[in-house]
């Protein structure tokens, strides 16, 4: 591979911008609106954040952890299947079967800035009965007010 030469501008180097640059390129998820977000750059470099001055947003039970789970490597690899692919060696597309978090994090270095579009398929309704979410869910309304603490168990508003 030849490497072109970088065109001068004159102006001296700046290493703020150099540094923001390679933070661009190597964890673009802690930019917002073309600045560094200290607390996304917090979360990508797996620290604890300081959720007392939350005022809103997305939150639940765990979700730093979710977080840590997320910055944990993977020693998976994708395996092609010659035999189930059409067109192999000369298509662009891939379809890929696996766990959503693990493949992501197979496909999130080396093919950084490279992708055009992942369509992530959720893995609901798919029969299998070891399976958390249940294909078909009904609930009766007393039911779900007494799961979401709006009841009690004698029915009485909490």
């Amino acid at each position: 591979m030849t490497k072109h030469p970088v065109k001068m501008d004159g102006k001296s180097l700046s290493p703020q911008k150099e540094l923001a640059e390679l933070l661009k390129q190597q964890f673009p998820q802690v930019f917002a609106e073309g600045k560094v977000n200290p607390d996304k750059l917090k979360q990508a470099l797996g620290e604890d954040l300081d959720t007392n001055n939350e005022r809103y947003g997305l939150s639940w039970a765990g979700k730093n952890e979710c977080f840590r789970h997320i910055q944990e490597t993977t020693t998976a690899t994708l395996k092609p299947i010659r035999k189930e692919s059409v067109d192999f060696d000369k298509t662009q597309n891939i379809f890929i079967e696996g766990d959503n978090l693990e493949v992501l994090k197979i496909l999130q270095k080396t093919y950084q800035n490279k992708i055009k579009m992942i369509y992530i398929d959720p893995p609901y309704n798919t029969g299998n009965d070891s399976f958390i979410y249940p294909d078909r869910f009904k609930e009766e309304k007393d039911d779900c007010e007494l799961r979401a603490g709006i009841k009690d168990e004698e029915g009485l508003l909490t």
